[in-house]
């Protein structure tokens, strides 16, 4: 079987330190190790094999490098989750940028489609995360949880309403796995289309999980003395289903 070709990706911003991409829903960050298929990873040694070393010195789990396994990476998006990704140029933009995430000082934004009507037009989820008690791969923010609680905290606006769905605006304040569609399903409005966390069908057209960074906030690097310490907002553009999606819900309301 020829292997699968790595989809189209679009720079949203580039400097000499930083690049901001708008990562497709279907395309992995890095290799898991246990099946094969196109990676950003891929894609970024193609692109800019400058950037190849760049990263965390030591990986013990994988008794090898981190910058080897995942150059410039400094976050992840989930595989189905499309839309703004930061990844650092050279070694003193991921230092840089890592601080910031340590230090809440990124901020990102992210939009999404849930199952329901959400009945309060804002506000917080302040929900501790575990692994679930029935299922260790997946993570739970309600009683069936086992193991040691990480705090996560999300706060969230309704954009939108239409039908039984709810198009939502989200704003994590910290940055736990799969944070958002565990905390949206704790509150009973899971993210629709979500195969791990929900049990509706899916919906609006959706053939994946309906969430999208939608923007990323980030001090830039000093690498160019000009802009050091000046905030950057990059937004990515919906993706034709979420385009969709919203037509959708726009003649339910």
């Amino acid at each position: 079987m020829p292997k699968q070709a790595i989809p189209k990706i679009t720079v949203l911003y580039e400097d000499d330190d930083v690049l901001v991409i708008n990562k497709p829903a279907g395309l992995v960050v890095h290799a898991d190790g246990r099946t094969k298929e196109p990676t950003l990873v891929e894609w970024i040694l193609k692109k800019y094999p400058k950037i190849k070393g760049v990263g965390d010195p030591l990986d013990a789990e994988h008794a090898t490098t981190n910058a080897d396994l995942r150059p410039g990476i400094v976050h992840r998006l989930d595989r189905e989750t499309s839309g703004a990704l930061i990844i650092a140029k050279n070694q003193t933009a991921f230092y840089f940028l890592k601080h910031q995430f340590k230090k809440q000082e990124i901020h990102k934004t992210y939009h999404a489609f849930v199952y329901g009507r959400v009945k309060n037009d804002d506000g917080l989820i302040d929900r501790p995360i575990a692994r679930s008690r029935t299922n260790p791969v997946l993570w739970s923010a309600t009683r069936g949880r086992r193991g040691e609680d990480r705090e996560a905290i999300t706060e969230y606006r309704v954009v939108q309403r239409g039908g039984d769905y709810s198009f939502l605006e989200l704003y994590p304040r910290t940055g736990r796995t799969h944070q958002l569609r565990v905390h949206l399903k704790a509150i009973n409005y899971p993210i629709v289309a979500d195969k791990l966390y929900s049990k509706n069908e899916p919906a609006l057209g959706f053939k994946r999980l309906a969430l999208h960074s939608r923007l990323i906030s980030f001090l830039l690097p000093g690498g160019l003395p000009a802009q050091a310490g000046k905030r950057m907002s990059v937004e990515a553009p919906y993706p034709k289903d979420f385009e969709t999606a919203l037509k959708i819900i726009g003649k339910h309301q």
